[in-house]
């Protein structure tokens, strides 16, 4: 088919190495999750899961992978290194696969510039595209104190979001990925970042372009509204899309497979989420997974899951009753979703 390209997209794999971490490397908020990982996250997120999605990838031959976040789950400097060797035996390369930061990898701020040093390659603009200070922002306009101070934490910011351009795919990273206090897992984007990504969504050197927007945190529905794992300035990231619109907005966080919409100048702008590329469970519906997109002629015209098979060491087409629809609020699953408990809100910061 002419015009025609898949974009693999996954997200959430936590990828575990802690070898060489001392218990300093542990302190403040680094506890939570070092007892989060001993109770819970290690038993279900695996490390097998990945290095089997790596090479179904490889074989598939899609033309770009995109992993929304949650690399690491302590942002220590050996889970991004572990991470990184992972992500380098996928066959497209840096050009071919884009990362964007999650929660997690800012999971105390050092974790920001770790991202950045040991993943910017998978996260660099194309040329032409790259932000300067005088697209910062002012105090003015609203903008994080973060993206105006002149920190090393805020040039970092002031590189989303990011545009890459493959084909018929624009592709527009963004990062919500900020260190957040004890017990609480939420994102913003910051004024500055949301005026910069209006103008790349209207740029007309993306006119016919089918506009794929990244994000980690959940940007629409009651998971986006939670004060404690939602996007804090989801509403504002909204009225961009609504005035700017885009074709189609992906998104982790919530370790689910996810559907909603926001409104877009031209109609509704699909919003999907995908469940974590590494967990294993018995729930069916949680198993790691990838989802591919197939771009053609224009737009998004189909998608589909392939979901861990531990036993076989491989990843599998999706059965066909449990597989949504590719609009949104179609297919089971696509009605609203249950905000999760307390416990479980721990669980998953």
């Amino acid at each position: 088919m002419a015009n025609r390209m898949r974009l693999a997209h996954c997200s959430d794999l936590h990828l575990l190495s802690h070898e060489g971490a001392r218990w300093l490397d542990l302190a403040n908020k680094r506890w939570i999750g070092a007892m989060n990982l001993l109770s819970n996250r290690s038993r279900h997120y695996h490390v097998d899961a990945f290095e089997d999605m790596v090479r179904d990838l490889n074989d598939s031959g899609v033309e770009h992978v995109l992993c929304t976040g949650d690399v690491t789950n302590l942002a220590l400097r050996q889970e991004f290194a572990f991470a990184r060797e992972r992500f380098d035996r996928l066959a497209l390369g840096p050009l071919g696969v884009t990362v964007i930061p999650g929660n997690h990898d800012a999971y105390v701020a050092e974790g920001v510039p770790l991202f950045a040093e040991l993943f910017g390659d998978y996260a660099a603009c194309d040329p032409g595209w790259e932000w300067t200070a005088a697209d910062a922002g002012s105090p003015d306009d609203g903008a994080d104190t973060a993206d105006t101070a002149d920190t090393a934490d805020a040039r970092e910011q002031l590189r989303w979001p990011i545009v890459r351009i493959r084909g018929e795919l624009a592709l527009i990273g963004t990062s919500t990925s900020r260190a957040t206090p004890w017990f609480t897992a939420y994102g913003y984007l910051g004024a500055g970042q949301l005026g910069r990504l209006a103008r790349a969504l209207r740029d007309p050197r993306l006119s016919g372009k089918v506009r794929v927007v990244a994000i980690h945190h959940p940007p629409a529905g009651a998971r986006a509204e939670s004060r404690i794992r939602g996007l804090r300035d989801h509403a504002a990231f909204a009225a961009v899309i609504a005035e700017a619109g885009a074709d189609l907005i992906v998104h982790g966080h919530e370790h689910r497979d996810m559907t909603c919409a926001l409104a877009g100048p031209d109609g509704p702008v699909p919003v999907r989420g995908v469940a974590s590329g590494t967990y294993f469970h018995n729930k069916p519906e949680r198993s790691a997974r990838y989802r591919i997109f197939e771009i053609a002629d224009g737009s998004v015209a189909s998608d589909r899951v392939r979901i861990w098979d531990p036993d076989r060491r491989s990843f599998v087409a999706e059965p066909a009753p449990n597989r949504p629809g590719t609009g949104p609020g179609t297919g089971p699953g696509t009605g609203p979703e249950p905000l999760p408990t307390r416990n479980q809100q721990q669980n998953l910061t």
